[in-house]
């Protein structure tokens, strides 16, 4: 089984991320920036609605490669989200403010509990969330190139964690408990350890079994879509 890559965790800009690995291109060619804005018909019904805290990440990410293989512009409409279809169109409202902008999911996060969505710089200017860094958001899917509650690549992200020795100690357990599955510890740019885990068939099923029994704390334990 070849192991897997998630997009990168994200995080406010200020706070520690897990890095970007690559990941094979779905959309795009290597080395394509999405420049045009994502597009929906203004009167569309949304096949989703998920209310939530958002926040937003810019560095150390620009020009580092996303999930859906594209060069992340943290100045395009783009979003991370832990479970939608990567290049879902998204509509995303401050709820205080009542402004809103339309994104396309690029990439997965945020690895974050108690938030939903990660915008780009960009789309957190145009909804004022950008000086606040996070905000009360309602996110709306207008399109979505697969099913959003069944079918799908699924695995597990577990971190961030201080120390190499507790990523490795986890890693170690979860390579032996789940003996069909790969498991990778790897650092981040700012110095904290992440571990991934792809199942056997990126069966959701498992992936949430592996999430269920987690070694991990229930807050740096995520169940994430891979396509």
């Amino acid at each position: 089984m070849v192991l897997f890559s998630l997009g990168c965790g994200h995080k406010k800009q200020a706070q520690k991320l897990p890095p970007p690995p690559p990941i094979a291109p779905t959309a795009a060619t290597p080395g394509e920036t999405a420049k045009t804005p994502p597009t929906a018909p203004s009167k569309t019904k949304p096949l989703f609605v998920q209310m939530g805290k958002a926040s937003w990440y810019g560095a150390p990410y620009h020009n580092r490669r996303g999930s859906n293989g594209e060069i992340y512009d943290m100045n395009a409409l783009t979003a991370a989200h832990l479970t939608l279809p990567l290049n879902s169109i998204v509509r995303v409202t401050n709820m205080k403010t009542g402004q809103a902008v339309v994104v396309r999911i690029t990439d997965r996060g945020p690895f974050v509990e108690d938030r939903i969505v990660d915008l780009s710089m960009a789309a957190a200017k145009a909804i004022d969330v950008w000086r606040h860094g996070t905000a009360l958001v309602k996110l709306e899917v207008l399109q979505a190139p697969a099913d959003i509650r069944s079918g799908g690549r699924w695995g597990v992200q577990l971190g961030g964690f201080p120390e190499e020795e507790e990523a490795r100690r986890i890693q170690d357990k979860l390579s032996r408990r789940y003996h069909t599955a790969k498991v990778l510890a790897f650092s981040s740019p700012v110095g904290d350890w992440w571990v991934r885990v792809r199942v056997q068939g990126d069966d959701k099923r498992r992936a949430e079994e592996v999430a269920g029994s987690s070694p991990a704390a229930r807050e740096h334990t995520f169940l994430v879509r891979l396509d």
